[in-house]
């Protein structure tokens, strides 16, 4: 099957010629159907134009129901078994599609706020100012192992962490409430009038964070409806392949000419290195190799010593004989069984208590 490539058409038809279970992400922006009816106006008094495109009306709620399902369908048809999905719509549609991912099968793994910053307008003070909308993160299944790059997800977070705090090392789970512009200035497309080519165009910084946290170099995303290639452009700066599927041939021209002049960008964050797991090193690899030595006590942070390291990687406690991530829990008086007995244990070295997870780490990078 073809990588990188735009194709021209309605998605619904053309994913039946995409190879089943194939595609490691998707992210979907569909029609909204906003159904912004009469004249609406910005607080300073201009129209606003909405969205009035032909691929935004439905004549009826049932007819865009039905409209969502078949998309989501196809699309959970190429997703891979542990591949995952995201989807945004506004107030208008998001409820719509929620029970319609569900009903076709798919886990629904976060909603997520994107708040705008510059949200407009306000309608005159007849509702509330329009300043978010919502993205759904789902996996094919249940049982999905879906990939999740949680420590990039840190390195990214600067909705709850300053720049001064970010400086200092500071480092905070990602939330669900992603604070990012809409796409305006130069990142807005405009045609040779002037006018905006896109309607809803969305802002890379919030599809680079999508790709970057939900897959790895080198994966396949696949955007069903990609209009401007956003999707498409995040993917390749990011060293991941891309299948875009667009029926209107403008929209397909003005993104050809976006993703030719995107090079791939080299960072830990297209690498995913935050969350490259460190090569598996085990106790009896650490005896073997006198970085630890059989007979020696293991220490808690505080107190004298606890348990004897045997020649077999295990501790004796107490008369006991068990795994040291066991043993922890029970000198530590855990209600769990097992805690990860690197993050306890401690070993004497020159007169001083040095935790074992500093030296597994010395030891590995003397091996890799």
């Amino acid at each position: 099957m073809k990588e990188n490539i735009i194709i021209n058409g309605d998605c619904i038809e053309k994913l039946k010629d995409l190879d089943e279970k194939s595609v490691d992400l998707i992210f979907a922006d569909p029609p909204y159907w906003m159904r912004t009816g009469g004249i609406l106006k910005r607080v300073e008094g201009t129209d606003f134009d909405g969205c009035h495109d032909a691929w935004d009306r439905f004549s009826s709620l049932e007819d865009y129901e039905e409209f969502t399902r078949l998309w989501l369908t196809a699309c959970r048809r190429v997703l891979k078994d542990n591949g995952s999905i995201w989807v945004i719509g506004g107030m208008q549609c998001i409820y719509t599609i929620g029970a319609a991912m569900q009903d076709t099968g798919f886990w629904l793994i976060n909603d997520v706020i994107w708040h705008k910053k510059n949200p407009t307008p306000n309608f005159m003070g007849t509702r509330l100012a329009n300043s978010h909308e919502t993205l759904i993160w789902a996996a094919r299944s249940k049982s999905s192992a879906y990939t999740f790059n949680y420590k990039t997800g840190k390195e990214l977070n600067h909705d709850t962490v300053n720049d001064e705090e970010f400086r200092n090392g500071v480092r905070k789970q990602m939330g669900s409430v992603w604070r990012i512009a809409v796409c305006n200035g130069s990142e807005r497309l405009k045609d040779q009038k002037g006018d905006k080519v896109h309607s809803t165009q969305k802002p890379l910084d919030l599809l680079e964070r999508i790709i970057a946290i939900s897959s790895k170099p080198g994966d396949l995303v696949l955007d069903p409806f990609a209009g401007t290639m956003t999707t498409g452009v995040a993917a390749k700066k990011l060293g991941r392949n891309y299948i875009m599927i667009e029926r209107d041939k403008g929209y397909c021209s003005y993104g050809k000419d976006r993703l030719d002049a995107t090079d791939f960008c080299d960072t830990p964050i297209a690498r995913a290195e935050y969350d490259k797991k460190p090569p598996k090193v085990t106790v009896q690899e650490m005896i073997k190799n006198g970085v630890l030595m059989a007979g020696e006590d293991f220490y808690l942070k505080k107190g004298g010593p606890v348990a004897t390291l045997r020649s077999d990687g295990k501790l004796e406690y107490k008369g006991t004989v068990m795994d040291m991530h066991s043993c922890a829990a029970v000198a530590r008086g855990s209600r769990a069984e097992r805690l990860n007995g690197f993050d306890f244990w401690f070993v004497l070295r020159d007169g001083k208590l040095r935790p074992i997870a500093d030296i597994r780490e010395e030891y590995r990078k003397t091996i890799y």
